[in-house]
């Protein structure tokens, strides 16, 4: 096939915060070197704009983003709010008990408030101002290697097929992006970096990403009831003590509420459904009476990489960068990962600069992105939390004991509860035998939750408020490798968690035929590309590839 080739020196997978402010800093330091001549730096984007895929929590800690920007208050930030209070509460099912002091790792002080959208997309504007180029609709579906395995480039996905896998009338094949380093910034469980990672065996020697997933909506409240800058987390109700999980509740501008749990993807129990933790988390008498009278607005999920230290891989090769999310940089702790995605970024621009100066874009150049990540202060911030995840493997009591012995000693547990975290999160995932469940009805679980579209609300009624949209007329993004293992073994080991997981309903087990069998439907319209999916699955058979460029959900001020 005939395909376009586009050459470039730097390419960015990805514009998240990461690759945004990689390229804007990359952009800078070649203007100041004129013998470079003139260096041509893309940026491409899956979704239909800049920040449409982009969600977070979001509490930013802004020293980053100083580094890049030093007036990024004068310049028009779009930030919701300085941090003005911290609470912290531990929920049980009645009560809310407030903390009489903010564990440190929860402290905001001098930290702001973000819609991460937003800053995304102000983030994509100063780099079009600085000559960036930035492509949307436009997903990295392969890499480009050499018979070294040197990273070329990026292939962009086809447009125009159908969902036979034949060409429509408007069909585009995608475009070579030829460049001297291409830079991954996917975010967690990248399609990209995934495939780098295992075909370069870049996480030899560390143990394996474990990740959680985000579910969050937000309110608009009919007073002021929860003031604009108050940042509260939540321990406790609805999760067991085995299982991590954690909730947030944070004032935005104009009476918005940006609320939301995480729910750790290594939990063992197979009927656990993050999306119902969730809602069920709403039902809580002091959550519930913070949105009465309110409005939800947007819905949204997403995975966070959760593995900390341990479990960064390596993060070069030949002509080739991975930062942000998908070097699994996010400090667990604290659950921010913002500041460390831009610097990363930034640092991963110093290293490109200096290569193009030598004209070199091999391994033993690039290299040194490891080096001066190392010596920042990203690797420092993680190596002192690093056994807070893989305590709770134990239980939610020995992990915070394990958390407050991490901050006196910085990271040391001294054997007592180290990270013990030899097996990916899905591996943790027990069979529906072990519970003592006899079918996969969710209600053994969740028997008291209920649906009311008021306070509560099910997946598909969230999902339609994450804008989501994908023209249907396409090859599904999701590949179930093999679907006999659905309708057999999955359903009476597991009970097909896939329905429950997901939390976007594009897993369905529907009646086939009328004899009592199910089978998968995929409603692949509705993913909200989190990449639960191909987290979570308990045997490893779901791919999740990039669709066509700019479908998915639309994040706007989320």
């Amino acid at each position: 096939m005939e395909r376009e080739t586009l050459e470039f020196d730097v390419v960015f997978v990805g514009a998240g915060p990461a690759n945004l402010s990689g390229a804007l800093h990359l952009a800078r330091l070649v203007k100041q070197n004129a013998s470079l001549g003139d260096i041509e730096i893309a940026v491409i984007e899956k979704g239909s704009a800049v920040g449409s895929h982009i969600l977070s929590g979001a509490v930013m800690d802004p020293k980053a983003l100083r580094e890049l920007i030093p007036d990024f208050e004068e310049q028009g930030a779009p930030l919701e709010s300085p941090v003005k209070e911290d609470y912290f509460l531990y929920l049980t099912p009645k009560f809310a008990l407030r903390s009489p002091i903010t564990p440190p790792p929860l402290k905001n002080h001098g930290y702001y408030i973000v819609s991460l959208n937003r800053l995304t997309v102000w983030l994509g504007e100063k780099c079009e101002e600085a000559g960036v180029n930035i492509f949307p609709e436009f997903p990295g579906a392969d890499l480009l290697y050499d018979e070294n395995d040197r990273v070329l480039g990026v292939r962009t996905g086809d447009k125009g097929i159908d969902k036979e896998g034949k060409r429509k009338p408007n069909y585009e094949p995608g475009v070579d992006l030829r460049a001297k380093v291409t830079v991954l910034g996917e975010g967690p469980r990248g399609s990209l970096s995934k495939q780098l990672i295992e075909r370069l065996g870049l996480d030899e020697g560390r143990e394996p990403q474990v990740y959680s997933l985000g579910v969050k909506e937000l309110w608009e409240l009919p007073d002021d009831r929860y003031p604009t800058g108050r940042v509260t987390h939540t321990l406790g109700f609805p999760s067991d003590t085995a299982t991590y999980g954690g909730g947030w509740i944070y004032g935005m501008q104009n009476r918005v509420l940006n609320i939301g749990y995480v729910t750790g993807l290594d939990y063992k129990d197979p009927l656990i459904d993050p999306h119902a933790e969730f809602q069920r988390y709403k039902t809580h008498p002091y959550i519930a009476r913070l949105l009465e009278g309110g409005k939800m607005l947007r819905y949204g999920a997403k995975t966070v990489t959760a593995g900390g230290y341990f479990a960064i891989p390596r993060m070069y090769a030949d002509g080739v960068l991975l930062a942000g999310d998908c070097a699994g940089l996010l400090n667990p702790q604290r659950l921010k990962g913002i500041h460390s995605a831009i610097k990363s970024g930034m640092l991963a621009a110093e290293v490109i600069y200096e290569a193009l100066v030598a004209g070199d874009f091999s391994a033993k150049q690039l290299q040194r992105y490891e080096q001066v990540v190392k010596e920042s202060w990203i690797i420092p911030e993680l190596r002192k939390v690093r056994n807070f995840h893989s305590a709770f493997k134990h239980g939610r009591w020995p992990a915070l004991i394990n958390a407050g012995l991490q901050f006196v000693t910085g990271g040391r547990a001294w054997g007592i509860f180290d990270r013990d975290r030899s097996v990916a999160g899905h591996e943790e995932m027990k069979k529906l035998s072990n519970y003592g469940y006899r079918d996969d009805r969710l209600e053994q679980r969740y028997k008291d939750l209920r649906f009311d579209g008021k306070l509560t609300f099910n997946k598909v009624t969230d999902v339609y408020h994450a804008a989501v949209g994908h023209d249907e007329d396409q090859p599904a993004h999701l590949h179930v490798l093999d679907t006999n293992i659905c309708s057999t073994r999955c359903a009476e080991e597991y009970g097909n968690p896939c329905q429950r997981f997901c939390p976007a309903a594009v897993y369905e087990m529907v009646e086939d035929g009328g004899n009592g069998n199910r089978r998968l439907q995929i409603n692949f319209s509705n993913c909200v590309h989190c990449k639960t999916c191909d987290i979570m699955d308990p045997y490893q058979i779901i791919n999740w590839v990039t669709p066509e460029g700019g479908g998915g959900p639309d994040y706007k001020g989320m």
